[in-house]
């Protein structure tokens, strides 16, 4: 009888069992390594990059419109080019970042017929798109122009109320610019005032505010409870952007150039001609009233008073020529009031943009130009180009750069 055949050894089997395991480990492995991962959405672009590329796509196509106005003579050009170049500037200055630097970049500029003035969807909700546009197709009117420039501008403020610092500050510069350019257009053609934005054209030098004169004034807060002076400090404090601190060294530097400001209202107004008197009593007393705004927000972020100086070294020729002097010192509260905005939130911000707007509309009535973007100080010839397909207008001058034509 032959013998059976003998199986495997019980103390193999372990072994056996192992192998088999470590087999099927490494096909599997294999197997996931081979199956490609799915690639992660891309990160939604922030509110304020979602704002900047919409008022970049904004000033691309109301230049364009402009100046497709000028060339078909549809409006006077030596009115028209201003707000071109202006527009120019703007749109330089909110250019996003390279490709290969920021996934997130402005929509290209249409390059040919009148671009479409309506903003993707992705850029803005609804609720912040601008309540006209320019027609898709055919040449505008001016009066429809002038209405679109004005609509941008107050898109551009609504949106600077809730942007990060230092974008805030450019959205609300830029809003501002456009406000003011659309009532100076409205003004030089004879058009009515923009509708929905009757400070574009208002009285007494506040035009292109786009806000009633009551928004400058502080309004009621509760203060927080302030620790006392005597108190030793636990941490060193910082004075960034968006600390207690940067608002306060912000706010006193506002407080500084008002108490200057009244200042050189009070030199001026012996000084002026009488039909400018009555302009310069006004906006004195407002100078005053934005002074003490501010001492209180001041006070409110627990800030030590700023005491007035009993005078202040005014520019050379002020005297002599006091109308000009006091458009610069309007001039000279915009940067003020734009750190204020990098600063501040909430009502602190809104407060200061409409400060801002009513220096920006007061500089202007005094002669002054308060800037492609008042409250921010711009290096013309340090923006970037705009792209290849957006030509700059020829009275853009010194202004451009060579490679952005």
């Amino acid at each position: 009888m032959k013998d059976r055949p003998q199986g495997p050894s019980p103390r193999m089997r372990p072994l056996r069992f192992a192998v088999f395991a470590l087999a099927a480990l490494v096909v599997l492995s294999l197997g996931f390594a081979l199956v490609p991962a799915e690639k992660p959405a891309p990160a939604q672009p922030s509110f304020s990059e979602r704002a900047r590329a919409a008022a970049f796509s904004k000033a691309v196509d109301l230049r364009t419109a402009g100046m497709q106005l000028a060339s078909a003579g549809a409006a006077d050009a030596t009115v028209l080019e201003p707000v071109v170049t202006l527009l120019t500037i703007q749109a330089r200055a909110l250019l996003g970042p390279a490709p290969e630097s920021a996934p997130a970049s402005p929509p290209p500029p249409s390059t040919s017929g009148l671009p479409s003035a309506n903003l993707p969807s992705a850029n803005l909700p609804s609720a912040d798109l601008p309540s006209a546009d320019l027609p898709s197709a055919g040449l505008p009117t001016a009066a429809e122009f002038v209405q679109a420039l004005a609509d941008s501008g107050a898109a551009r403020v609504k949106d600077a109320e809730t942007a990060d610092g230092g974008m805030a500050r450019l959205l609300a510069g830029t809003g501002t610019a456009q406000l003011l350019a659309a009532g100076r257009l409205a003004a030089a053609t004879g058009m009515p005032a923009p509708q929905g934005h009757a400070g574009t054209q208002g009285q007494s030098g506040t035009e292109g505010t786009g806000v009633t004169e009551g928004q400058t004034s502080g309004a009621a807060r509760t203060p927080a409870p302030c620790p006392s002076p005597s108190a030793p400090a636990t941490v060193p404090e910082t004075t960034g952007p968006g600390t207690a601190a940067g608002i306060r060294q912000a706010l006193a530097a506002a407080i500084t150039a008002e108490h200057q400001a009244t200042y050189g209202y009070q030199a001026a107004l012996p000084r002026l001609a009488p039909a400018e008197e009555g302009p310069a009593s006004e906006f004195l007393v407002r100078h005053k009233e934005q002074a003490a705004a501010a001492e209180e927000r001041l006070l409110s972020a627990c800030g030590a008073p700023v005491p007035q100086q009993p005078g202040y070294v005014l520019d050379p020729g002020f005297l002599a020529a006091p109308a000009a002097g006091l458009g610069k010192l309007e001039a000279a509260t915009l940067a003020a009031y734009g750190d204020v905005v990098a600063v501040s939130q909430g009502q602190d911000r809104q407060w200061a943009m409409s400060a801002l707007q009513s220096a920006a509309a007061r500089a202007m009535r005094w002669g002054a130009d308060p800037g492609p973007v008042p409250g921010l100080a711009l290096d013309a010839e340090q923006l970037p180009a705009l792209p290849a397909g957006a030509r700059l207008p020829a009275s853009a001058g010194p202004t451009t750069s060579p490679t952005a034509s």
